[in-house]
């Protein structure tokens, strides 16, 4: 079962977020001064529609009198018009910037460095935000972005399902969870206990953390280290046993997880919420969510999107005002509200459109959750990692071997 499959298209993961900036013409071409600022603000948000952003839009129109025109550009665009305006340097004001997506952009200078923004602010302050989120928007010790909302992974498991297999709750560690998936693998032909994503490129890498694995060391790739390449082996043993599938089934949510619960148990992030409720067929008991099951930790993946300022923005003045209007505790509760994105700021979770134990999960793994390494060439890698893992799923390629290719693969690429 694909995450991508059904996940809200304005919720894709940090790690999909891919590029840099807009067409030409769009936005604004020079970078040092303010001569448009009479001018509306170009925001470029990524989705495919704007309703979910709009009435903060509205709110910021109201109280300051800049106008903003919105862009919304679908996710299926969005990387080659972002490249396009990078080579130009003609793009937005103010963008949505992918979490992984920092280095790349900063790197090509692209972005303009909000460090002394961020410390002359107490509201921008990284300590009012989630550690992993804060982290997503420096690239070598300066601020590129500001944290806007954020995306972890948890547990989704059928609590009915499990419970009749004798877990009357969640595996909290790794021997709980392989356990309760061969158990549930073995009801009968087509069924599993647990997906193993093949198709999400951190999936690997946040096992590999939550085995102790470092992923990169002083610019160096650690993608072969043991603890790395122990947690791949502990993957393959689902598929090599039967407890999950060799690949994706190509299942509906409601396919997957309701009814009969072929796969009873996977790991998702906050949009699997909505479309579990909408399409699955389940009473609200009988399914639950979790804190990931630890191995020596439970690290999670930090995912989301930031705010940014197109370094060759004419009008920076405004276009950190509507940055600064953006990150506010209500415009983040608003657009909470609208899309079901996650606050990043830790005080907006006191409000009680966030009090759902459900929804309370999210807020307690957001507490364990990392970015990827800030490398420009993420993307990348990831897309290399699901490669080889196919190799490793499907032909069971070894593992360590596997993996020292992959190493020396993406080191190449880091060097670039």
């Amino acid at each position: 079962m694909s995450r991508l499959k059904f996940k809200r298209v304005v919720s894709l993961v940090g790690a999909l977020f891919m590029g840099a900036f807009l067409l030409a013409g769009c936005g604004s071409s020079s970078s040092n001064n303010d001569s448009s600022s009479n001018k509306p603000l170009t925001f470029w948000y990524a989705g495919d529609g704007d309703s979910d952003v709009k009435p903060m839009i509205k709110q910021f129109t109201k109280k300051t009198g800049i106008k903003v025109k919105i862009q919304s550009i679908p996710w299926s665009q969005y990387n080659d018009k972002l490249l396009t305006a990078a080579s130009s340097k003609s793009g937005p004001d103010v963008l949505l910037i992918g979490t992984t997506q920092i280095a790349q952009f900063a790197s090509s200078n692209s972005l303009m460095d909000l460090s002394s923004t961020v410390k002359n602010d107490q509201n921008l302050a990284p300590s009012k935000y989630f550690s992993g989120s804060e982290k997503t928007t420096m690239y070598q010790g300066k601020y590129y972005a500001v944290p806007w909302y954020a995306e972890t992974r948890v547990l989704y498991y059928r609590t009915d399902v499990l419970k009749a297999a004798g877990y009357n709750q969640a595996p909290k560690t790794w021997n709980q969870l392989y356990d309760a998936a061969l158990k549930l693998s073995k009801r009968g032909k087509n069924m599993y206990g647990f997906n193993v994503d093949g198709s999400e490129p951190t999936f690997g890498f946040m096992f590999a953390r939550q085995n102790g694995a470092q992923l990169m060391k002083n610019g160096k790739a650690q993608f072969n280290s043991s603890q790395m390449v122990s947690a791949l082996d502990y993957l393959h043993k689902f598929i090599q046993n039967g407890a999950s599938p060799k690949q994706d089934l190509k299942l509906t949510i409601a396919q997957s997880f309701g009814k009969d619960a072929p796969i009873p148990m996977f790991i998702s992030g906050p949009w699997m919420m909505s479309s579990i409720k909408s399409d699955a067929g389940l009473k609200d008991s009988q399914w639950n969510v979790a804190e990931l099951p630890k191995g020596k930790n439970n690290t999670s993946v930090m995912g989301g999107g930031d705010l940014a300022v197109f370094q060759y923005s004419k009008n920076k003045t405004n276009a950190i005002k509507l940055l600064k209007f953006l990150s506010k505790k209500q415009s983040q509760l608003t657009y909470y509200k609208q899309s079901d994105s996650m606050p990043t700021l830790k005080a907006a979770w006191n409000d009680s459109s966030l009090q759902s134990s459900k929804i309370q999960v999210f807020r307690k793994q957001l507490n364990h959750s990392q970015p990827m390494p800030a490398v420009k060439s993420w993307d990348e890698i990831g897309q290399n990692y699901l490669d080889v893992w196919q190799k490793i799923a499907l032909q069971n390629a070894n593992v360590q071997k596997s993996m020292n290719t992959f190493n020396k693969q993406s080191q190449t690429l880091i060097d670039k």
